[in-house]
């Protein structure tokens, strides 16, 4: 069972890393061809109803994949009463939503916002559709079949959009994109998930799921605010144009940690839960996927920001270079993101939920107001105390890991932070090394080629457990398939 477990649990990070890999080198290259031909004002007009689409999401799935995950035993009736609340509460969603355009056109003073509001809006409906067929996937560990929905997704979409916007349709073409890849993507989950909806619909287990699943709903409603309010705040007090270079900034620091953090969250719940019942060995496997995470976590967003302004002008032009500097800001805390995700994972495996609830909570609040004081001194400002915050918080999950299962905060910094140290002393060598050269593209790979070899040289000398246990999984399954 031991190996079983460890074995799931290797496969699944490494299927939930290839997918995201693939997922954001997808993105990386539809994302090239449409910031060419899109403007700033372009991903800001859909940047600004971001974060009505993604609270209206969390509304319909409502928490209730995280509490089937942690059933030991699911019937018919749990996944299809799911099944019939999530479209429920998406049609009801999307009305109140289309009734209230005009209303969030009018806060933003962005009359286009209404048409394009509605159109965006679809996409609620339609990923309501594949909610209990993703939990079903998810609770049984079918990583590579979800993986290979995400992948074709983003290559329809990608394709998608990258048309209608050389076609001319601006900022109708993003809207577009993203409803295929919401389409796409619950049709593949229809066509790997076995179970199928019934008209004979019975609520009740919805009244058993509500009490943990209710929390975990507020906890995403406030996560969604969390991550998207200095969207809201820029939105409201300055222009388009703004939102669009911190919409830009956004989205390529995230793209090294969607990567991770979708590797991690494949698995972590399901993992956890799985061994809930042991105390002592669920934490071996929380400490084993800390120190997994960091390993990979740091040197990738450290990167990112390393090589960030020679990124921005090869692949979408100097018109974004104002991106760059909130691009290297948001990357710090972006390397702290997925750590905090498993911090979060934990607590939702072991049916603590409250504790989740109210540290986002906590954080939101203080993210909030320290947004809100610093938008005099402008977009660095609250990016800067956005990201102070984000680190901040993530010891305060440190803090309550170690009361949940006795690992203590010293000894997850030391599964941590040797990996950032070696990052940084790796990326500050290459810097040293590569300033003088003025050539864009000599200087981007060798900051890539040099950075990754010093980072995998001084953790091979340094004997670190993870580099080797890494690449020995690796060796071995490159061994049975040849055999």
């Amino acid at each position: 069972m031991r190996s079983s477990l460890k074995e799931k649990t290797a496969q699944g990070l490494l299927w939930g890393g290839l997918s995201n890999g693939v997922q954001q080198v997808l993105n990386l290259l539809f994302g090239i061809f449409l910031a060419r031909m899109l403007t700033p004002d372009d991903y800001g007009m859909v940047g600004m109803l971001l974060i009505f689409s993604q609270l209206a999401t969390a509304l319909q799935e409502s928490g209730f994949t995280a509490a089937l995950v942690n059933q030991k035993e699911i019937y018919h009736d749990d996944y299809n009463a799911v099944f019939w609340f999530s479209i429920s509460v998406s049609v009801g969603m999307y009305l109140i939503l289309f009734f209230c355009a005009p209303l969030i056109a009018n806060f933003y003073d962005t009359p286009e916002l209404v048409s394009l509001a509605r159109y965006q809006f679809i996409g609620i409906v339609l990923s309501a559709l594949g909610i209990a067929q993703s939990a079903f996937l998810f609770k049984t560990l079918q990583v590579k079949q979800r993986a290979i929905a995400l992948m074709v997704g983003h290559v329809i979409s990608g394709i998608v959009g990258v048309f209608m916007a050389w076609a001319g349709f601006a900022y109708w073409g993003i809207a577009t994109q993203n409803l295929t890849y919401i389409g796409v993507i619950t049709a593949i989950y229809w066509y790997y998930s076995p179970w199928r909806p019934t008209f004979h619909i019975n609520l009740a287990p919805i009244k058993r799921m509500i009490g943990f699943g209710g929390k975990l709903l507020i906890t995403k409603i406030l996560n969604r605010v969390n991550d998207n309010i200095l969207t809201v705040i820029l939105g409201r007090y300055y222009t388009t144009n703004d939102v669009g270079f911190y919409n830009q900034a956004y989205k390529w620091s995230s793209m090294g940690g969607y990567m991770i953090t979708g590797m991690t969250s494949s698995v972590a719940q399901p993992v956890l839960a799985e061994v809930a019942n042991e105390k002592e060995r669920q934490k071996q496997v929380f400490k084993k996927m800390l120190g997994f995470v960091a390993f990979i976590s740091f040197p990738v967003m450290f990167g990112l920001g390393f090589i960030a302004e020679e990124l921005i002008c090869i692949t979408i032009t100097d018109k974004w270079l104002s991106s760059v500097p909130l691009m290297q800001m948001l990357c710090i805390s972006g390397a702290f993101v997925p750590m905090t995700v498993l911090c979060q994972q934990l607590f939702v495996s072991r049916g603590k939920a409250d504790i989740y609830m109210w540290n986002i909570i906590l954080s939101g609040i203080a993210i909030t107001i320290g947004c809100l004081l610093a938008s005099p001194y402008g977009i660095h400002g609250m990016v800067c105390i956005y990201v102070g915050i984000y680190i901040a918080w993530f010891f305060i999950w440190l803090s309550f890991v170690w009361k949940e299962i006795n690992l203590t905060l010293a000894k997850a910094c030391i599964e941590i932070f040797p990996f950032a140290l070696t990052a940084i002393v790796a990326m500050e060598a290459v810097q040293l090394l590569t300033k003088d050269i003025d050539n864009i593209y000599y200087t981007i790979c060798l900051k890539i080629t040099l950075s990754a070899i010093l980072y995998v040289g001084i953790l091979w000398m340094t004997k670190a457990t993870m580099l080797r246990e890494s690449i020995n999984y690796l060796l071995h399954k490159k061994i049975e398939k040849d055999s």
